[in-house]
């Protein structure tokens, strides 16, 4: 069994930062794919990003060159660093973990781009 913590989130100005990290539980984490997805009021919840256990990213196209995904075995943690943050950005944003048919996610964090 695997839980997932995330934290880091807060309220930001446009044209801010902020990390966000995400904590694993369990001896597995190596193996997941990791992932970032967000979900703003009346959307869907949609993917930011993803590291696989190879360490290969991918990026949803509104976020390329604002964001970055990185992870640290050693900790069981995975990050998404994000820039130039955009009102647009603002949702909570939830951390998964996947690996085969294991699916895991986060309880998620809030994260609000306001002046």
């Amino acid at each position: 069994q695997v839980q997932l913590v995330e934290s880091g989130g807060g309220l930001v100005q446009p044209g801010g930062s902020l990390r966000l990290s995400c904590a694993a539980s369990g001896r597995i984490f190596s193996l997941l794919t990791m992932g970032w997805y967000r979900q703003a009021p009346g959307k869907e919840r949609e993917l930011v990003a993803t590291i696989s256990s190879a360490y290969s990213t991918n990026y949803a196209d509104s976020v390329k060159g604002r964001f970055t995904i990185s992870r640290e075995n050693a900790k069981n943690t995975v990050f998404l660093q994000m820039n130039s943050l955009k009102p647009e950005d603002t949702a909570v944003y939830y951390c998964n973990g996947k690996y085969q048919y294991l699916d895991y996610w986060g309880q998620g964090t809030q994260v609000t781009v306001s002046s």
